[in-house]
């Protein structure tokens, strides 16, 4: 069975309706960026960090996958599947998707302020108690906090995530820039006989040696397209 790898960033959950950071109208504009994605602005102030994203996990409840997110997953049926996400939510995982890599943490999840990555002090919180709570202990007795890998920490899925890429058959890159390291990085360790899928509606630049065929739709109607003339399913 060949193996699928997906690369998806913000433009794949923008079809269920979750705000991107980068676009016009995105969360950036709102909320500095400094103050609200970076350990020094969570050090300056939890409180409002915290808040910020117990909000957006509320509304993560309120949004389902779209149909790009869905036929990710389907894909599951013909191919070895793994999906490497720049988002943080848990639409692939809602879809079907079972192999999921989660490059900048996962939003449904808390962990220590201390020891962010010691799987000892990572808990999901459950949907009818989604709030961080100022005062609220990990397990190892720090303050609980999103587990959300912010600018200035390590990513700790990175190296997971090369070596998938290094595996690949047939890499689909879905809705990012492919402007934020190290995600941007990975597809230059893809093998030299990787085929190069680019599914976005705006122009992206990338390395042309890499020979990408790029799909410029969005990301359900860019997926019909690949599965109808580049990928071959039996399931249909």
């Amino acid at each position: 069975m060949k193996r699928l790898v997906f690369l998806t960033g913000a433009g794949m959950s923008a079809e269920s309706g979750i705000s991107t950071f980068r676009d016009s109208g995105g969360l950036w504009e709102q909320y500095p960026v400094q103050q609200v994605a970076s350990i020094e602005g969570y050090m300056a102030d939890p409180e409002l960090v915290i808040n910020f994203y117990n909000e957006r996990r509320r509304q993560l409840l309120e949004v389902k996958p779209c149909e790009g997110h869905r036929l990710v997953a389907s894909m599951e049926k013909d191919y070895d599947v793994t999906v490497i996400t720049q988002n943080v939510d848990n639409l692939h995982e809602k879809a079907g998707s079972t192999k999921v890599i989660h490059l900048h943490g996962e939003l449904m999840k808390a962990t220590s302020t201390n020891n962010p990555n010691d799987p000892r002090c990572i808990i999901t919180l459950p949907e009818d108690n989604l709030d961080i709570k100022m005062g609220q202990k990990a397990a190892d007795g720090s303050q609980l906090r999103p587990f959300i890998v912010w600018f200035g920490e390590s990513v700790p899925m990175i190296e997971p995530a090369i070596a998938e890429i290094m595996k690949a058959d047939i890499v689909v890159v879905i809705g990012t820039s492919l402007n934020v390291y190290p995600a941007a990085g990975l597809l230059g360790y893809v093998s030299s006989g990787c085929k190069i899928y680019l599914i976005d509606p705006a122009d992206v630049r990338y390395d042309h040696s890499l020979g990408i065929t790029h799909i410029k739709k969005g990301a359900s109607e860019g997926m019909r397209e690949l599965i109808a003339e580049h990928i071959p399913v039996a399931h249909e």
